[in-house]
């Protein structure tokens, strides 16, 4: 396997693109089982999170399977959707981002109540170390916007429907474009990014405690005041 020492900042994107090409070129097949994040780690000269970021990126963009236990694994995917470039898009049209809210509030109010019912350890923890992420995406000031789709993905399956995780890996993109678009506007004010954790923060505990209920209300808030705060960004901003 013709894997490259990742030598950029936004290492990610780079061991997503290598993966991507492997798949192209035939190299890497459907049912292939990729090495073990530590093997990936080491062949790649990056941290072990930095290829967990990447996995989890290729699992919502539908290219890999991760089989608790058993390993990861590229799934049998249209590879017109793998060879268009991966792009990182920064900035939306308006409708289509307060439309995604829209879908999200329906969504993941009640992908969230699930969660609170059937949440195992494993996905706890999971939500931890997203939760943990954007925490320290926040204090360095970066967008946080992957960790923000990790915590929201993982939410989606702690819910154990296989259908609600469906329906969120067919939105994965257009909502990692939204995340970002959005916080990039929104971190123009300088609390919002404090006030974003700490929704995701009460989300976690109603979801630790089994308070199904109060995971819906703090979810649908959330998913409103990002909806608020962008309608008020837009008014002041005549767009």
């Amino acid at each position: 396997m013709d894997l490259k020492p990742i030598k950029t900042k936004k290492i990610y994107e780079e061991i997503i693109e290598q993966i991507r090409v492997l798949v192209v070129k035939g190299d890497l097949k459907p049912g292939d089982r990729l090495p073990s994040e530590r093997d990936l780690a080491v062949r790649l000269n990056v941290s072990r999170a930095s290829v967990r970021e990447a996995l989890s990126a290729l699992e919502m963009m539908g290219l890999l399977e991760i089989r608790s236990g058993e390993g990861t694994y590229i799934k049998k995917i249209n590879l017109d959707s793998v060879v268009t470039p991966l792009t990182w898009v920064l900035s939306m049209e308006k409708d289509t981002i307060l439309e995604l809210l829209e879908v999200r509030k329906m969504l993941e109010g009640q992908t969230v109540t699930l969660a609170a019912k059937r949440a195992t350890s494993d996905d706890l923890r999971e939500l931890e170390g997203a939760l943990k992420a954007m925490h320290d995406d926040v204090q360095t000031g970066q967008l946080g916007e992957e960790a923000d789709l990790r915590f929201h993905y993982a939410v989606a399956r702690a819910s154990k429907n296989k259908i609600l995780l469906r329906l969120m890996n067919a939105i994965s993109d257009t909502m990692h474009q939204s995340l970002k678009a959005s916080r990039v506007r929104l971190y123009e004010e300088h609390a919002t990014p404090e006030i974003l954790y700490k929704e995701h923060v009460l989300i976690l505990d109603a979801i630790q405690m089994k308070n199904d209920e109060q995971a819906r209300q703090y979810m649908v808030e959330h998913l409103a005041g990002v909806e608020r705060r962008l309608l008020n960004y837009y008014s002041s901003n005549n767009v």
